[in-house]
């Protein structure tokens, strides 16, 4: 698991990343939680999601946003993690320039970030959005979403409850050819704690699925 350390537009930005043994395999960016709250690379559903996609054969970087961990610059509400995402897919497809597609996973504020992201870069194919924050952060720039996703919520989720990403997902999962499923993991609260297997598993149900149809198709 490579340390890395490229260019962002605030300085510095740290991150781990591995490279797919197999040339033209896609990549995957995977974008933490909130940093004034103790959200980083390292956070157990990010180095989970890592992993998952390590094993899937993706060539994979997860990072920390500006003013986290080695990363330089300060906490910039959004804006500036969102440039900080946009620099990380341009460095892992500069050394990946064979790379066919590109998937997004994130944690709370890193599903945020990721969503947005995915509306500015036609070639993310698929996204994995966990505990997204509905009821905090304005998630109507989907419209229409270009890709398919899943979100992942618990159901016990006290800080961005599960009826308000529903809400968000009923008003996108029409766009033609798009489909955005939502799997709920009983008795999970925000953080999983106690519950990142079933998470896990939701996450895999659903990557079997989506990967599966692209061998198919190729």
């Amino acid at each position: 698991m490579p340390e890395v350390v490229f260019t962002g537009p605030a300085g510095r930005i740290e991150g781990r990343y591995q490279p797919a043994k197999q040339k033209g395999a896609p990549i995957a960016i995977i974008l933490h939680p909130h940093p004034q709250f103790g959200g980083t690379m390292n956070n157990q559903i990010v180095y989970n999601l890592y992993y998952d996609f390590v094993n899937r054969g993706f060539s994979v970087l997860r990072f920390n946003f500006r003013g986290v961990g080695r990363s330089q610059g300060a906490f910039d509400h959004g804006q500036g993690e969102l440039s900080d995402a946009a620099a990380a897919l341009d460095w892992a497809q500069a050394v990946n320039p064979d790379a066919r597609a590109c998937w997004i996973a994130g944690v709370s504020f890193g599903a945020w970030i990721g969503m947005q992201l995915l509306m500015r870069r036609p070639e993310v194919e698929g996204f994995i959005s966990i505990a997204a924050m509905a009821n905090r952060y304005d998630f109507s720039f989907l419209a229409p979403c270009p890709s398919s996703g899943l979100f992942v919520h618990g159901s016990e989720d006290r800080v961005a409850p599960v009826k308000d990403v529903v809400s968000v997902i009923e008003k996108v999962k029409t766009q033609k050819g798009v489909k955005l499923e939502h799997a709920v993991v009983e008795g999970a609260n925000h953080f999983f704690d106690g519950k990142v297997d079933e998470l896990m598993l939701a996450v895999d149900e659903y990557l079997d699925k989506r990967l599966g149809e692209t061998e198919e198709a190729a």
